[in-house]
């Protein structure tokens, strides 16, 4: 027994000692020693393998099996304007096959809204050798079950144990080095050790998901007493952007490890964190952000303005609070390759711990970054119109679809005001094609 014990601790402090030397110490410097694109070169190479053997497997060609539309639609939908469409069904007289069109739409909406299909993950145009992620694959060959199940082993065996040793690590370091250096005085130093500290985790932590992260226009980065505003896939989306810089984070007090985190980094860094009572004071929150974007001597705020995790293919409503705090604000897109590695938590479906468990059995995190001019609000422009040219900009850079619905629809049911603006659009169609001209004599439309 003594001699597995030694043995134990034997090849426990050689894998730290390799974890340390090849993958830690080269992060912590901002180095690379060609690992990481060694293994993203191979994992290519033999997506691209499997790719080819499943296209060669399908004896008879089946499009849907081998493209699917990026948002998992089901139904083939008609893009003509809808305007255009009641326009072409106005005759002088009424048919009753003019009610089909309505029909038609009510039954799309039913059967797949263009909203709820955004809180579900995207499915792939060809199956990346993960069991979740295209629901289409079936036996196609031996060969590629193999590389699958070796796939498995891989993942399971030795990429889990190594992110959980590379993220045990940069919690770790995150916790100590930030309550070490919150026991300074305020200053220059403390500041400048804050941002090491910030910068040398946030890294571990990108090792720790197999990261590879592209940063395009570093020129626009934020700055301080600035506001950076950015979609919202995964909560890796702060380690993804913290990579690259320092932040202020803006978020509700967690317990557990989270809050140990917290109240740790709010030491070192002027994190700003809100009680659970206090997040529902619109105006306290409001006037924290001010304050913090007033210094521009402080690091810039950090927030996701959707409020929740959307599937990496859309844009949703933007919150008009993050707007009317005043200042710059710096958009930021991020867009994830879904090939190596679905990074969208599905919050209703999955717990955090769970959502984890996925994230480090997934080949790899690849993902765009895209830093974008500033933008200031117009003369005349109200928050609502700032929100919404923000978001527009945001998705044009990252070929993401722009959608109008509220984010928190994922657990709420559609607002009454809701449907009473899309009734009230239905009717200004009808009116404005002939309806009103085709009304008997006396009459007014409502």
């Amino acid at each position: 027994m003594e001699e597995l014990g030694s043995l134990a601790v034997w090849l426990g402090a050689a894998w730290l000692s390799l974890v340390f030397a090849l993958i830690v110490l080269p992060s912590a410097l901002g180095v690379s020693l060609g690992i990481s694109e060694a293994y993203m070169w191979v994992l290519v190479k033999t997506l691209e393998w499997a790719t080819i053997r499943i296209e060669k497997g399908v004896k008879k060609p089946q499009p849907q099996m081998l493209k699917i539309p990026a948002a998992n639609g089901i139904i083939e939908r008609d893009e003509t304007p809808m305007e255009k469409e009641i326009a072409g069904l106005h005759r002088m007289e009424f048919r009753f096959s003019d009610i089909f069109y309505f029909c038609r739409k009510g039954f799309e909406a039913i059967v797949e809204d263009e909203v709820t299909q955004r809180f579900s993950s995207e499915e792939l145009v060809s199956w990346n050798l993960l069991t979740r992620t295209n629901v289409n694959f079936h036996y196609v060959s031996l060969r590629l079950t193999v590389v699958w199940v070796i796939g498995v082993m891989v993942r399971y065996c030795f990429l889990l144990p190594l992110r959980f040793t590379l993220a045990a690590i940069g919690i770790t370091s995150m916790i100590v080095g930030t309550t070490v250096v919150g026991q300074l005085p305020n200053g220059s130093l403390k500041n400048y050790l804050s941002e090491v500290v910030h910068l040398t985790c946030s890294r571990i932590l990108v090792r720790a998901l197999s990261g590879t992260i592209h940063y395009h226009n570093k020129e626009n980065k934020p700055q301080k007493g600035g506001i950076c505003v950015a979609n919202h896939t995964s909560p890796i989306d702060a380690i993804i952007l913290t990579n690259d810089g320092c932040y202020a984070m803006v978020g509700q007090v967690h317990g557990g490890l989270m809050g140990v985190i917290q109240r740790a980094t709010v030491k070192a860094c002027p994190h700003v964190w809100f009680e659970r009572s206090e997040i529902k004071d619109r105006h306290l929150v409001t006037k924290r952000l001010r304050e913090h974007v007033a210094d521009k001597n402080k690091l810039p705020i950090l927030i996701f303005p959707e409020g929740t995790c959307i599937n990496n293919t859309s844009v949703m409503m933007f919150k008009k609070g993050s707007f009317e705090i005043g200042g710059t604000i710096y958009p930021v897109a991020i867009k994830y390759d879904p090939q190596f590695g679905d990074a969208f938590w599905n919050s209703s479906k999955y717990n955090i711990v769970s959502y984890l468990l996925r994230i480090m059995t997934s080949w790899a995190i690849v993902c765009h970054v895209w830093y974008m001019p500033p933008m200031v609000r117009k003369e005349g422009e109200d928050a609502v119109q700032f929100a919404n040219r923000v978001r527009s900009a945001i998705a044009r850079q990252g070929g993401l679809t722009e959608l109008p619905w509220d984010g928190g629809l994922k657990r709420a049911k559609v607002k009454d005001s809701f449907k009473e603006e899309q009734q009230k659009n239905y009717s200004k169609m009808l009116v404005r094609n002939g309806s009103q001209g085709n009304l008997p004599a006396g009459t007014e439309s409502d």
